[in-house]
């Protein structure tokens, strides 16, 4: 298997690439510009693809991007703060943004000759993301095989998708994942806020492993107080 891995450059799709990277199974990692408010994951994928010695394609999709308003990803909407939940977290969905990205990669995957699309998706997205559900991944991969019948057989590996943060967090430490240079906040500031949603839930991941946090946040009050939460 040689996968192409969509790498937002965020602490999931960076454990992934570890992951794959250790049984050589990654062939590239893909990222996609699609107009979010910074680019601080992008580079953190860079990164990544370079520590890795495996090719980074970043793909610029903003023009689509930018028909997909409303979101706090993409526009100035102010984030939420605090746990996850579907009412003050519905402001970050992208609509489609997974099906799409998806659909490229197939493409690209099949250009390269690369036999695998990989993406990080997992439990703790069900809920609120309708494009990181199981149905819909089945289903998207059944679609491709399809959609690329006679062309070339690209199998859709989403391996977290029945997990939890939890096992991210756990494979991060079994993989040596350098998870201070991976980036997740919704804020894209000097440090991870700890307050967003995206924050907290990997502070809380962490703790839950068993595993030291390297990440330097900006409220550390509020990271203490969420770590001290799952204890």
């Amino acid at each position: 298997m040689k996968a192409l891995l969509i790498c937002s450059g965020g602490f999931d799709s960076v454990t992934l690439a570890y992951r794959l990277a250790a049984d050589n199974a990654l062939g590239a990692l893909l990222t996609f510009d699609y107009g979010q408010r910074h680019k601080k994951e992008i580079d953190a994928a860079r990164l990544c693809a370079e520590r890795l010695g495996v090719p980074h394609l970043v793909m610029d999709i903003g023009h689509i991007g930018r028909q997909l308003s409303g979101s706090a990803l993409t526009d100035d909407i102010d984030v939420p703060h605090g746990h996850y939940s579907e009412e003050n977290m519905k402001v970050t969905v992208v609509p489609n943004r997974n099906a799409i990205m998806l659909t490229i990669a197939f493409g690209v995957a099949a250009a390269r000759n690369l036999d695998t699309v990989a993406l990080a998706v997992h439990g703790g997205d069900h809920f609120i993301y309708p494009d990181c559900r199981p149905d819909f991944i089945r289903l998207f991969g059944e679609m491709q095989a399809r959609a690329l019948d006679g062309v070339a057989e690209v199998a859709l590996l989403a391996p977290y998708v029945d997990a939890d943060k939890t096992e991210i967090a756990q494979d991060a430490a079994r993989y040596n994942v350098p998870v201070a240079d991976t980036w997740s906040c919704y804020e894209g500031g000097e440090l991870h806020c700890g307050r967003c949603g995206t924050c907290v839930e990997r502070i809380e991941a962490m703790a839950l492993a068993g595993v030291a946090d390297p990440t330097a946040y900006q409220d550390e009050q509020f990271w203490q107080q969420a770590v001290a939460r799952v204890k």
